[in-house]
């Protein structure tokens, strides 16, 4: 080959594999920019950068939206379900990483400029007077609509992209799951982070949470130096917000949300004062910075975010919910004078004992099986009766989960002493023996039925595999009317028994099947738990809401579908005593219990119990 001829060769390569680079770009488009024809996939590209992609989706949905929040990746928290609740709107939630003030004047001035606002949430963090202005990179840039930069300039960076970025695209999208992952951060139609598996993951007692490699950091906390040095620049931005939101007629409410206290000790007093002062002087505000909250690190996912439940706690507060637990010292309204007494307030928390100072209980929960006559093999009518008058006797009172849900959710207050009395499967004996001795000493219990199970005196659903009987539809509901026993749900179908079943795919437990995709594996726990529900609910004409997981097995996403289906409560066969927190729904996932028909009397029950508590 003559050397022209090879030139000509090379440069063709050259150009094509450049064309194809930049075609690549453009349909992989990992940042979004150019419509992600092929994967439509908004939470990749506003996990890349959020002040572009959030910008791209919300040109095409603003429609969609009436209201917005805008502030640093704190502001997540604040969920936009209850917010639409309490003004009747439609939020979207426009907060995105850092802590630069005027990407956020810049984003409230885009979207009173091109779409309908009606409300503006802003969160002033503090953060906010320690970065202002502050230069970002491809992940960090602001959209060339929003700060009024170059078009050709902003399209251009992402036409003649790494093309790392593009195969990275390509790679993840094919292993992506149900969940969130590190590379889809956002729950696409709120624009808040996707905390579905943070919000059902077991939480108890402090020490168990600090063991956490995700939250050692609270074990032994570092104070990282937060200076405050661009307090005027961030505060003249606020007034222009405020300002642009008086001529549109938008009703804009100002916080400033839950700071972690080790992490606020890294501000020096005097700058907080005068962040806060100047605040005050702009705008009134809702101030939720410090509280005993903030001494709790169980209410927080990591050093510096609040977790969502904190964020309705905010809500509720700003909204006078009073459904919803709020601490007392959680969140004061500052106007003018009043920011004085805010940061005496601030300083007497900083400078109390670190301990916390969330209310919190200890709450054993007892787990039954099936119950036997005395004289025959098994856990005995006798050794029930010894546990039950031994509870008693030592000032333990028996409540139910809706108690225990009353006391998380809504504040309210348990018996010092109390125990939970569980029952699992739904059998005869349960009515039979159990029952009356639950009488005998006025103690609640949950019974936890396997749904095609009830009624099954003889065979195992419609076969001739002789089984345990079950008890029927009158009996429990004679048991529910008694106020005694509540009736929850163990599955509808997902506790099989598989010598007794045909086929190879049989579901012993809440888990997937091999091959299962999750998506077909959430529709499934879903669909059965409706059908568990419905059934009990039928019956008893009371709420289905709480759920004991077969043989205890469970996951994030058996959890995560289970919650989305209105089960506040689930239980698992782990051994322990739960540490109920008030406000924190997450210690009331996968529950520990006490296999207390394990124990042959009383007294060996109670010494579990105390060495446990």
């Amino acid at each position: 080959m003559s050397s022209k001829k090879w030139l000509i060769t090379f440069t063709c390569t050259v150009v094509a594999i450049c064309l194809l680079l930049l075609v690549g770009n453009v349909l992989v488009d990992p940042f979004g920019v150019f419509g992600d024809p092929i994967f439509h996939w908004d939470s990749y590209s506003q996990t890349l950068n959020p002040r572009v992609g959030k910008i791209e989706y919300l040109d095409r949905h603003h429609e969609e939206y009436d209201s917005y929040i805008l502030g640093c990746s704190s502001t997540s928290s604040f969920p936009v379900e209850k917010l639409n609740e309490y003004l009747d709107a439609k939020f979207y939630n426009l907060f995105t990483y850092g802590a630069d003030m005027l990407d956020v004047e810049q984003f409230a001035r885009y979207i009173i400029d091109n779409y309908t606002v009606k409300n503006i949430l802003l969160n002033v963090y503090i953060d906010n007077g320690s970065v202002y202005a502050e230069p970002g990179d491809i992940n960090g840039s602001m959209h060339y609509k929003v700060d009024g930069s170059s078009k050709f300039d902003f399209y251009k960076k992402f036409i003649f992209l790494d093309p790392n970025y593009a195969l990275d695209k390509v790679k993840r999208y094919f292993a992506d799951e149900y969940l969130s992952e590190p590379y889809d951060v956002f729950w696409t139609p709120t624009g808040s982070y996707d905390k579905r598996e943070r919000d059902v993951e077991p939480i108890g007692g402090l020490s168990e949470y600090e063991a956490l490699p995700a939250y050692s950091d609270f074990a032994d906390y570092p104070t990282y130096p937060v200076p405050l040095n661009v307090i005027d620049e961030t505060m003249e931005s606020v007034a222009r917000i405020k300002q642009m939101c008086e001529d549109a007629g938008i009703n804009l409410i100002v916080v400033s949300g839950p700071v972690y206290s080790g992490y606020m000790r890294g501000v020096p007093r005097e700058d907080a004062g005068e962040f806060y002062s100047a605040l005050a002087a702009v705008t009134p505000f809702w101030d939720f910075t410090m509280s005993s909250v903030s001494t709790e690190p169980r209410y927080f996912y990591d050093l510096t975010h609040f977790r969502n439940c904190v964020g309705e706690m905010a809500l509720a507060r700003i909204f006078g919910d009073k459904s919803v637990y709020i601490p007392e010292d959680f969140g004061v309204y500052v106007e003018g004078d009043s920011s004085a007494e805010l940061l005496a307030r601030n300083d007497a928390i900083l400078d109390a004992e670190p301990a916390s100072l969330t209310p919190e209980a200890r709450v054993p929960v007892l787990l039954y099986h099936n119950i036997v006559p005395d004289g025959e093999e098994g856990f005995t009518a006798s050794q029930l009766e010894g546990q039950l008058s031994a509870l008693r006797d030592a000032g333990y009172t028996a409540v139910s989960f809706s108690e225990l849900e009353d006391y998380v959710y809504r504040g309210a207050d348990l018996p010092e002493k109390s125990v939970v009395i569980t029952f699992d499967d739904g059998y005869a004996s349960n009515y039979e023996l159990a029952y009356p001795l639950l009488k005998k000493y006025g103690m609640k219990a949950t019974i936890f039925v396997i749904g095609v199970s009830v009624g099954h005196k003889q065979y195992y659903k419609d076969t001739l595999f002789e089984l345990t009987p079950h008890f029927d539809e009158a009996e429990m509901l004679e048991m529910s009317n008694s106020g005694l026993v509540s009736i929850q749900s163990h599955s509808y179908d997902m506790h099989q028994w598989a010598p007794f079943e045909s086929g190879d795919r049989v579901r012993e437990d809440i888990k997937r099947f091999k091959g299962e995709s999750e998506e077909d594996f959430v529709a499934a726990v879903k669909e059965d738990f409706e059908l568990s529900r419905t059934k009990i609910e039928a019956v008893t004409g009371k709420t289905v809401d709480v759920l004991a997981f077969p043989e205890g097995i469970y996951d994030e996403l058996s959890q995560w579908a289970l919650l989305d289906s209105g089960v506040n409560v689930t239980l698992s066969c782990r051994h322990g005593v739960n540490t109920l927190v008030k406000g924190l729904p997450q210690c009331l996932s996968a529950m520990y219990r006490i296999y207390a028909d394990g124990y042959a009397t009383g007294d060996e029950l109670l010494s579990s119990i105390d060495s446990l508590t």
